[in-house]
């Protein structure tokens, strides 16, 4: 069986050679095939009659540009050797429809925070948002360089990390596998973030709350405990990626994003479709990262329920 490869969605713009650059050296981390893809949009309103014909893939600038860009590449500095196998594909249609469909055949797709729309953010467009809610694969979004973060948090430690969000309350295996995965691949330690709320209150009447029961350092302690059995089995797997968990009062969102300054990668997990809202939702911690993290953010896919689910 072949190997799935490496996607990279380019439109022509400085920020999906950005993603480009990301995506050859995760191929080559992986040992996969890159897979550069343009999808270029026609406006559907026009009639057929007069809709001019897409220009082939030979023709296609924007591959042209690619190609160019990755003439000559190999592994850089710090990054793995060799040279990836790398093919192009232009498609004709919607890249809200069709971004989404390209990871069906991958196991890794790779955008741009921005494109040529002229959105603040890829994600607030519907580009980006459907290929990160709706991809089979795992979705890294690439930010802009220079990004800043309001009150950075610093390093639990020197060296490479792979940031990863962990909620105890609902954590999921496969976010945590594809992080550790990660961290084994780049050399780097795997930075848990796991967030509590603080202060506690318990609502009593309209406009009225109690006083926390309990104490926050017992809060704290049983939040560290919970999240440190669900990173144990990820630590047999990979005995060679050192794991700490941080565990924090606040705002999930908030403490990721001020994790990511210097992150190789910053790791979020998708919301899992449910009974009552079976359409998938990337959950507003994920959306928040995507929009305000200074490193490249992976969206991961739930596991598939189990059973009893």
């Amino acid at each position: 069986m072949s190997t799935p490869p490496v996607v990279a969605a380019v439109d022509g713009s400085d920020d999906s050679l950005r993603a480009l650059d990301w995506a050859y050296d995760a191929a080559l981390r992986r040992g996969a095939p890159l897979r550069v893809v343009h999808v270029r949009q026609y406006a559907a309103w026009i009639q057929p009659e007069v809709l001019v014909a897409a220009p082939p893939e030979a023709e296609d600038e924007v591959l042209a540009q690619a190609r160019t860009h990755l003439a000559g590449r190999s592994g850089g500095t710090g990054g793995p050797a060799g040279e990836a196998d790398v093919e192009y594909r232009g498609l004709d249609g919607l890249p809200s429809a069709l971004l989404p469909e390209l990871g069906a055949e991958a196991q890794l797709l790779v955008l741009g925070s921005r494109g040529r729309g002229g959105f603040a953010s890829l994600l607030l467009g519907s580009n980006g948002l459907a290929a990160a809610r709706d991809a089979e694969c795992p979705v890294v979004v690439v930010p802009r360089p220079g990004r800043e973060v309001p009150d950075p948090a610093p390093p639990a430690g020197p060296g490479p990390r792979v940031v990863v969000g962990l909620n105890v309350d609902s954590p999921d295996e496969a976010t945590l596998a594809f992080a550790f995965g990660e961290a084994a691949r780049r050399g780097a330690r795997v930075e848990a973030v796991v967030a509590y709320p603080w202060p506690a209150r318990t609502w009593v009447t309209p406009g009225e709350f109690t006083p926390p029961a309990a104490d926050q350092q017992e809060i704290e302690n049983e939040t560290r405990t919970l999240a440190e059995g669900f990173l144990a089995p990820h630590r047999t797997r990979h005995p060679g990626v050192h794991a700490e968990a941080r565990v924090l009062p606040g705002d999930a969102a908030g403490r990721l994003v001020a994790a990511s300054p210097g992150a190789e990668l910053v790791v979020v997990g998708r919301h899992r479709r449910r009974l009552l809202a079976p359409a998938r939702m990337l959950g507003s911690v994920t959306q928040a990262v995507l929009l305000h993290a200074a490193s490249p953010v992976a969206v991961v896919p739930p596991s598939p329920p189990s059973p009893e689910e």
